[in-house]
């Protein structure tokens, strides 16, 4: 079986004939070399399934779906809510937190966050390459970025991992009721005002990631495998 995996965010079913993008077509015929009557995966959050290659044109690709491979699995909801960082860095960022589960992405604006604007349409490319080549089902949503006030104020449920300079706690508990979210702040920290108002919030959990002062895109890594860890 071949090894190619494409994100299709359509309904997929047994006997299902459809077209590739164009983007995914030239990815096939021009990057990967396949060729009519060969076969590749395509999944989604519903699982993942076997085509084979019907015909290929000039610009298109077209498909027919052959059996599952992979049924729907249970994922545990694991957000990441951060201050956007610098390109390079930020996107080596949202590729990891991909690789290792995140299943929402929450930029939040903080005083102290240097990078305003982020670009959805790439930050959506970065977290389908990723989801395809870490063998998972689901592509992380992206929210539309949010201050910490609002991010706090509509997530009151949610067990909120703060990764804090000030506190000593090496220990956190999960609790499978309710997403759990990791809150990474920006390259110069929080104000004292926003790290109140972080620390009054119900739900939240403080943890010390490291003893030595971390990137943000280190941090990241570093608190989540720290809560994959505990949930596995």
């Amino acid at each position: 079986m071949s090894n190619i995996r494409l994100f299709y965010p359509e309904s997929l079913s047994i006997n299902l004939e459809g077209t590739l993008n164009k983007t995914q077509s030239h990815y096939l015929t021009k990057v990967m070399r396949i060729n009519t009557g060969e076969v590749f995966s395509l999944f989604n959050k519903s699982g993942e399934w076997e085509a084979i290659i019907n015909e290929i044109s000039k610009n298109n690709l077209t498909f027919k779906v052959q059996k599952q491979l992979r049924q729907k699995e249970n994922e545990s909801e694991i957000w990441l809510a951060f201050s956007p960082i610098k390109s390079n860095y930020f996107n080596f960022m949202i590729q990891k937190a991909t690789e290792l589960g995140v299943t929402k992405l929450i930029p939040v604006l903080t005083e102290r966050t240097i990078v305003r604007k982020i670009n959805i349409e790439r930050l959506s490319k970065i977290v389908i390459e990723a989801s395809e080549q870490s063998n998972r089902l689901s592509v992380p949503e992206i929210l539309e970025t949010q201050s910490l006030e609002n991010f706090l104020k509509n997530n009151s449920s949610i067990n909120l991992i703060f990764g804090d300079l000030n506190t000593d706690n090496k220990n956190i508990k999960t609790d499978n009721d309710h997403p759990i979210c990791i809150l990474i702040g920006p390259e110069g920290d929080y104000t004292v005002d926003e790290r109140e108002k972080i620390l009054n919030f119900k739900g939240t959990q403080s943890i010390k990631l490291s003893n030595n002062i971390l990137r943000s895109e280190t941090a990241v890594i570093s608190a989540l495998s720290i809560v994959n860890f505990l949930k596995n």
